[in-house]
């Protein structure tokens, strides 16, 4: 069994094996540690290993999130524009629990990982029985208005320092980034590939079919006996968990916690993401965040000399995200694994 697979997926076999690899292959290509440096008896996390870790975990994180919101929009056809809520509240309720509890650290990082999958689980419950019933564009604003009253809540809480935010201080030592940033590599990557895992076997279950009947037909699916409010609320409960956990990874990287966690941003990067990599496909929101974040990565410090003006890319991203995403939806109108299935199938038809 493991050979067929092998055999059939023997792409992803590699692709995995690189990301494992990744750290030592760019440390011996640049001759720096993946370790960071030894100070004393500390880790300084310096070099391009280092910075390079850095840039892959935000991959992944935006990966999850981005898998996430397929799973609500690609799969089941419910389109939000309040996602980010959850990728706050789970970056929030970890910061709470590792800054205001005076715990033990450990115990304050179980503590607010379980806080913060037990409030989206609660929140996503009670916003998906107020307006799942609502359809199209109404539960899309709805969902917006809620996630923009939690950013202007938070935005203003004098406890958690309003719109500075707040640092964490301390964190376990095998999970802090600013120490051991190899360790934190490998869970995000472990993370982002459960993720994967989970969404690809939920999806291709009964359950799953169930979310595409939705998607395609929700009249037609409540006709044939299934009470589409329970799976939906199932969708929605299950995607706000996981853009939790990515919240939090987004904090722990930072070590920061801010009203910024829970702007519009969070839900139209993801959604972005996921049209320009496919809409209903499982590689399709990974290739999109791997492709916006690094593209964003690479042309960050570059600068452009039109007619004599030197233009700085960082300062026109946003302008160059929208002519990417308009060239994308033109070349790739069904997102880019979906169109190369589709050429596929009709060279496979040819012959």
């Amino acid at each position: 069994m493991t050979t067929n697979w092998l055999r059939k997926n023997w792409l992803v076999a590699i692709g995995l094996v690189l990301l494992v690899l990744f750290p030592f292959i760019v440390g011996a290509l640049t001759d720096s540690s993946p370790f960071g440096v030894a100070r004393g008896d500390r880790m300084i996390m310096r070099g391009e290993s280092v910075r390079w870790q850095s840039v892959l975990i935000e991959v992944y994180i935006l990966a999850i999130l981005a898998m996430s919101y397929n799973l609500l929009f690609g799969f089941t056809g419910v389109v939000s524009f309040g996602h980010a809520l959850f990728f706050g509240l789970g970056g929030y309720m970890l910061g709470l629990a590792l800054e205001y509890t005076g715990l033990d650290t450990g115990v304050g990082l179980v503590l607010g990982v379980l806080g913060g999958m037990l409030v989206c689980i609660v929140v996503s419950l009670l916003i998906g029985v107020v307006s799942l019933r609502l359809r199209g564009v109404y539960f899309t604003i709805f969902t917006l208005a809620i996630a923009e009253m939690f950013f202007i809540f938070f935005g203003r809480l004098a406890l958690t320092k309003a719109e500075d935010g707040f640092a964490i201080t301390e964190l376990p030592q095998w999970i802090d980034p600013s120490q051991s940033r190899l360790n934190f590599y490998y869970l995000a990557l472990v993370l982002f590939i459960l993720t994967f895992l989970f969404i690809h076997r939920l999806v291709n279950s009964p359950t799953g079919a169930v979310f595409k009947a939705i998607r395609e037909n929700e009249d037609r699916a409540q006709a044939i006996g299934f009470n589409t409010l329970n799976y939906k609320l199932f969708s929605i409960i299950v995607a706000g968990i996981l853009a939790g956990i990515a919240g939090m990874l987004q904090v722990i990287l930072n070590k920061k916690v801010g009203p910024e966690i829970l702007g519009v941003s969070y839900t139209i990067d993801p959604l972005l993401m996921t049209i320009i990599g496919g809409v209903g496909s499982f590689s399709g929101p990974v290739i999109g965040a791997s492709g916006l974040h690094l593209l964003d990565i690479f042309f960050r410090d570059s600068t452009l000399t039109i007619f004599g003006m030197v233009i700085n890319i960082a300062d026109i991203w946003a302008l160059l995200l929208g002519l990417i995403f308009i060239l994308v939806v033109i070349v790739f109108p069904q997102g880019v694994v979906g169109t190369l299935q589709k050429w596929r199938t009709q060279r496979l038809a040819r012959t």
